[in-house]
This record gives structure tokens, sequence and C-alpha cells, in this order.
């Protein structure tokens, strides 16, 4: 059986990454939203789509900037959160939780543990 993690790991581009099983729930950080402002427009992966670690995947607009979205891990994009391109505010409210952006069937589920652990990414969000 695979093991069950509510462990967060985080990236450099601050997407957030929380492991069950061989799934993977992807989105972008607190820090992340809060740098963009107000969320005018997602736009998520298709379903299926093949992605490869730190590709873009996804965009978000915000009232200031656009910015891509990276998937932190390779896989396979299992499900997409509708729900954020019909209103962006939800990730605005709760980045790193009902404002996730895609599931991801892992390639490698042990490459989950090289990511960053919170204390090592709030570390890295004291060299910004």
């Amino acid at each position: 059986m695979a093991k069950k993690t509510t462990d967060k790991r985080f990236t450099k581009d601050h997407e957030w990454i929380m492991l069950d099983g061989d799934i993977a729930t992807v989105g972008i950080t607190d820090h992340a939203q809060e740098q963009l402002g107000e969320l005018v427009f997602i736009e998520l992966p298709e379903l299926q789509r093949e992605v490869v670690a730190n590709e873009a995947c996804a965009v978000v607009e915000s009232v200031k900037a656009a910015s891509d979205v990276y998937a932190p891990l390779a896989g396979k994009v299992a499900e997409i959160n509708d729900t954020i391109t019909e209103d962006p505010s939800i990730v605005n409210n709760d980045a790193e939780g009902e404002g996730w952006f895609f599931r991801l069937e892992l390639d490698d589920p042990d490459s989950f543990e090289e990511l960053m652990d919170q204390d090592a990414y709030d570390e890295f969000l004291e060299t910004l």
C-alpha cells in the first residue's frame, strides 16, 4: 500500500505539493498569491497531460501580472480544480487549501522527498 502523508513540500517557484499515495495535489503558495495580488484569470492544464518536473503547465493572471505555474514533479494530470477558473478569488482566500490547481499522478512518488519542506521553504522566503 502506498504511503499516505499530509506532508507539504514546496518549490522555489512558490508551488506547494501534497502527496496522497501516488497522487499529488498542486497549487501556489500563500506567499505567491500575496505577491500576485487579486487574481482575475486562471488557466489550468488539460486532463491526462503528461508534464515533466519544472514544466510550465498553468497560468495565473492578477491585476498586476501574469505568471506561469510549474509542475513540481513529473506525472500525468489526473484532475483539475475547475472551481478556481470560475472564481479565482478562491486562490487568494485559501491558496494552500480549496485553491489547489491540479492533481498529478506522479511518475516517481519518491521524488517528492527531494522538494523543500515547510522549514526549508520558510528559510528560502527569508532570502528573497
